[in-house]
């Protein structure tokens, strides 16, 4: 078995074997299964409303998101997440007015989750973008987890600095306090801010969410059921989820090709934590990544961000280009 594949095996969701058949996964039963093509007929009649431009602005490094891709994919999930949130605000609106209270409308809340490098921060971005022009849901935030990292002076207290984007690594109760005052309709509220050139959480430095329609919250983890039975989850907060998932060998070269593409661009910044690997030779950079990646993203793909896949409301499968092969809506 070459490298790749024992990657691939290692990553792959539990399955059974009916004889004479190919392994099944017994969750998929909880999903429409739609094929690309069929999903992109759903999008017939909708107008592109972002540019060549733009989407060069709001797609990740490694990412191969174009125009096609957007319309496609995207544009129909933009309008299906729409159509969910139109629909949970008019319920929201009929319950207060069934128990004789005021209509006290809160954020509709997305959650986006999926492996380091899997392309869900730009995913992220764009779903930002295109639910803001459907007439529903005008104003839409992002927020991510990394801000609820705990700052590097704590994790290396605990002796986690080699676990960072493991759950253990977040302030679960301050990301689960923070989604209830905005799920609960408060006017404003603050989350801390987290520098990827820095690799750190600054201090004094927020993301300020105020009353919008729709929250998107990104992260690698939020998909994660609560610690104990006796715990809110992250995602018992969502209104909708996704997951981004591909085949981890796909992923494996993706983040070797993000790093790469990094140790040229963002590494070779003198202000940045991860300058040290901007003088190194291309092999070099390589090992350090495969290294980066077997011994800390993979672990985690493998044992807590994949096995939450089946917690998404739909789930978005890409293919070995980057581009959505198939899409997966939960009808159970």
């Amino acid at each position: 078995m070459s490298a790749e594949e024992a990657t691939r095996s290692a990553a792959a969701p539990p399955s059974t074997t009916v004889a004479g058949d190919a392994p099944v996964d017994p969750a998929l039963s909880l999903y429409r299964e739609i094929p690309r093509r069929e999903w992109a007929r759903l999008a017939s009649g909708n107008p592109q409303p972002l540019t060549e431009t733009e989407i060069v602005q709001i797609r990740g490094l490694g990412d191969r998101l174009d125009i096609d891709e957007v319309a496609q994919v995207y544009l129909p999930l933009s309008r299906l997440l729409s159509l969910y949130a139109e629909s949970t605000k008019r319920l929201g609106a009929d319950t207060s007015d069934f128990l004789g209270e005021p209509d006290t409308t809160t954020p509709f809340i997305v959650g986006v989750a999926g492996s380091v490098a899997v392309g869900k921060s730009t995913i992220a971005r764009l779903l930002r973008e295109l639910m803001s022009r459907w007439p529903g849901t005008p104003r839409v935030e992002l927020v991510t987890t990394d801000g609820f990292l705990y700052p590097n002076a704590e994790l290396e207290r605990r002796g986690l600095m080699t676990r960072k984007g493991f759950p253990e690594s977040y302030d679960r109760r301050a990301l689960v306090s923070f989604l209830t005052e905005v799920k609960s309709g408060a006017p404003e509220v603050r989350a801390p801010f987290y520098s990827h050139m820095r690799y750190d959480i600054v201090p004094d430095a927020v993301v300020t969410v105020r009353r919008p329609d729709v929250v998107i919250v990104e992260g690698l983890n939020v998909l994660q059921p609560p610690p104990t039975p006796n715990d809110v989850a992250v995602s018992d907060l969502f209104d909708f989820s996704i997951y981004v998932d591909a085949d981890a060998g796909h992923i494996t070269q993706w983040y070797v090709d993000r790093f790469m593409a990094l140790k040229t661009g963002a590494f070779a910044n003198p202000n940045s934590y991860f300058n040290v690997f901007a003088h190194l030779s291309d092999e070099e950079a390589v090992e350090r990544a495969l290294g980066f990646w077997n011994e800390i993203n993979l672990p985690n793909l493998e044992e807590n961000v994949l096995p939450t896949k089946h917690r998404a409301s739909l789930i978005l499968e890409k293919a070995a280009n980057h581009t959505v092969e198939r899409v997966l809506l939960r009808k159970l």
